[in-house]
């Protein structure tokens, strides 16, 4: 039934389908019922019914096959979920699901994440059925170099731009939690475009996911905030096949995970995985279900169904089948030859799904048009906001008015700035965890997001809680849902809590977030080691397309920002310190915002031959400039972004740093080895700090003109 059929029977497709024909409307029941006749339009309406139950079974057949194929050719990836949720794959692209595989960017289309991202072969034989650009040809070369068919889906970037992939997945529990993301912003922006005469934004988001994503703690972090912000238009469907790599899942879990997402406040579904009718059945009262509760739909199911030598076994999840496909196929009804789709199932996608999707895109269209007719700037803003569209960061740089010769921290200048990003960027959002007086990056006037208190689904600042994690995660899948710029800030020192979801940000090259991370070293003080980063900078500059910021006073901190928001191929930190920093107001504003722009300039010019550079980023750039005071022929170079700064050209970078002066010294309140690849010298902190006033700790760690001046002369 509806709520709870966990009967597991022995697999057969070709019964399914003929038990589909010949059962009625009800497609898979063979329950004996009394005569009842029926008029001609409702007998058509059931043999109608009794068809689509019909391609579903067979189309779920058919994806079994092309999973097993592409596996086998490649004897490399996952066959356990393919095969496990194929009937859950044939309601979602066969019946549940909006979309138009020809507009792959339709901004109202339903979403659909693979949290188990390594059974990704499901996810490319439903884009190849539902008609998708990704060919058989495609499917063939699965995991292979250049493919469009990776071994873990990729969101369109520079290295795979795979049609109908919504989100980078392979991390478990990530992509589930991406999925509140999704779900925040197309709350979002139903609150901010939609009108009483037009509904542009109405759309589900729906995420497949494993056990391994739900032990993974950031799915429960995850699941509370959307739980809690009452996101009704978020679907989880839990393959649960009760089992995990190593062992059967009951070997490392004994929870009950229904009770668990009802303590959260989510409304909760257990079903047969593979009985199609209850699974339609089951999303479409979930989609229908606006009672603010997300749905969390447990779907019982055998790993590698049709498969009998390794399914219902941990051995079904990898390649251990590839041996057994012809055998496999052939007892479903599949031919010898590869990759086969009948002619049957493309006709019911294009003639029947796409069909039916097309005629809810057309009216959507039509509604579109009327709204943007009705409301044209905010049509403009949308359509702005979709394409990424900021003014240049020139423009916006100009616009900024300049910060003041007054002494402040960075995350004070930060909280200046935000306001004026928030006002130049109509689509940029921001959030904490649980730490905005701290950080100081709240949006001023510009409302709550969530529901109750004084929340609105319009509200532009997010409140994530102590929940690092998935605030990471939470705010990629608002990037990858196209519309909003996000950041979100915590303690530098909490970033590790985080940290994959800012590698992922950066292969997948989302430009649209942003982390906005203070309290930036040594300096914090008092709070001790515990809250003292010193490894933190340099780690995060070793992950590939993160651009780290740490700006060295308020003008560098509106060119880090500005940055931030205009670029548009990967993210950006933002470093900002706890204590007051000097203002370098020997050099104008405009000045250190371009230099900034470039990620390292010459934050002093030597007055004399030039004999001597001092590299100097953040916090130490004013020990820098003071220790150079009184050396004619010292050089400093304030180096804020070590990434935009190796993006210049080589005619830029020898104009800052001129190879023919190799007496080169850097200073960072961090450990040092990163900064030897410009300087002989380092002066930094290889070591774990102390509690102590901020100032105390800098002293005795060298963090100070005197000890920067002392160990220049040493060079001599």
């Amino acid at each position: 039934t509806l709520l709870k059929n966990t009967t597991k029977m022995k697999f057969s497709m070709i019964a399914i389908a003929a038990t589909a024909l010949a059962a009625g409307v009800e497609g898979f029941s063979t329950v004996s019922r009394p005569a009842i006749r029926a008029s001609p339009l409702k007998m058509a309406d059931a043999a109608t019914e009794v068809d689509t139950k019909a391609a579903l079974a067979t189309a779920a057949n058919e994806a079994r096959g092309l999973a097993m194929d592409s596996i086998a050719a490649a004897h490399s990836g996952h066959m356990g979920l393919p095969l496990g949720c194929a009937e859950v794959g044939a309601v979602l692209y066969g019946s549940q699901m909006q979309y138009n595989p020809k507009d792959t960017q339709w901004i109202n289309r339903d979403r659909f994440i693979l949290s188990a991202g390594h059974g990704s072969m499901f996810l490319y034989s439903w884009l190849n059925l539902a008609g998708f650009d990704l060919s058989i040809e495609e499917l063939k070369n699965f995991r292979q170099h250049h493919s469009q068919t990776p071994g873990h889906p990729e969101f369109p970037n520079s290295e795979h731009t795979t049609p109908g992939i919504e989100c980078t997945t392979g991390p478990l529990g990530a992509g589930v939690s991406n999925a509140v993301g999704f779900a925040v912003s197309e709350k979002m922006a139903a609150a901010k475009y939609n009108t009483e005469e037009h509904k542009i934004f109405g759309h589900h988001i729906f995420a497949l996911a494993g056990d391994g994503c739900f032990q993974e703690g950031i799915s429960a972090e995850a699941a509370q905030f959307a739980a809690h912000e009452k996101l009704d238009n978020l679907i989880i469907l839990y393959d649960s096949n009760e089992v995990t790599l190593d062992k059967m899942a009951e070997y490392t879990q004994s929870e009950d995970i229904m009770k668990r997402y009802d303590a959260y406040g989510f409304e909760t579904y257990e079903i047969d995985g593979h009985d199609l009718a209850v699974v339609e059945e089951t999303i479409a009262a979930a989609k229908a279900s606006d009672n603010g509760k997300p749905k969390f739909i447990k779907c019982n199911t055998i790993i590698g169904k049709g498969m009998e030598e390794t399914e219902g076994t941990n051995a079904a999840h990898g390649e251990a089948g590839v041996p057994y496909v012809g055998k496999a196929k052939a007892s479903i009804g599949l031919p010898d030859s590869g990759w086969y789709v009948s002619e049957g199932t493309r006709d019911f996608f294009t003639n029947t799904v796409q069909a039916k999707n097309g005629k809810i895109y057309d009216d959507w269209q039509a509604t579109y048009a009327a709204w943007k007719e009705a409301n044209p700037d905010m049509a403009t803003e949308l359509e702005d906001a979709v394409a990424d569209k900021t003014m240049p960061a020139e423009d916006m740089l100009a616009a900024i008015p300049e910060m003041g010769d007054e002494a402040e921290a960075t995350r004070v200048s930060g909280f200046k700035v935000i306001q004026d990003i928030a006002k130049l960027v109509p689509n940029y959002i921001s959030g904490s965890a649980d730490l905005h007086g701290s950080t100081r990056n709240y949006i001023n006037d510009g409302g709550n997001f969530g529901a109750g208190f004084d929340k609105s689904y319009a509200g532009k600042n997010l409140y994530f809680g102590i929940r690092e994690h998935s605030m990471g995660a939470i705010l990629n899948g608002i990037a990858y849902h196209g519309i909003f710029k996000a950041s979100g800030s915590t303690f530098l020192v909490f970033v590790d809590y985080m940290r994959p979801t800012i590698r992922v940000a950066s292969l997948a090259e989302l430009g649209r977030v942003s982390y906005i991370l203070t309290h930036d070293s040594i300096g914090v003080g008092e709070d001790g080691p515990t809250h003292q980063p010193v490894e933190t900078v340099p780690g995060l500059r070793v992950i590939p397309n993160l651009d780290v910021y740490r700006p060295a006073d308020a003008e560098e901190t509106v060119a880090a920002y500005v940055s931030s928001v205009t670029r548009s191929d990967g993210p950006t930190a933002l470093i900002l310190s706890r204590q007051n920093l000097n203002q370098n107001t020997a050099m104008p504003a405009a000045e250190r915002r371009a230099g900034t722009m470039k990620g390292g300039y010459i934050a002093k010019k030597e007055t004399g031959d030039l004999d001597l550079i001092i590299i100097a980023t953040g916090s130490e750039v004013q020990h820098a400039l003071e220790a150079a005071a009184e050396l004619p022929g010292a050089r400093v170079v304030s180096m804020p972004c070590v990434e935009a700064y190796e993006r210049q050209s080589d005619d830029y970078k020898e104009s800052v740093l001129p190879s023919s002066v190799t007496k080169r010294i850097a200073i960072e309140a961090a450990v040092t080895a990163a900064w030897y690849k410009y300087a002989s010298k380092v002066v930094g902190v290889d070591r774990f700090g102390f509690s102590a006033p901020g100032d105390i700790v800098m002293e005795e760690l060298g963090m100070t003109a005197k000890n920067l001046s002392a160990e220049i002369a040493s060079m001599n």
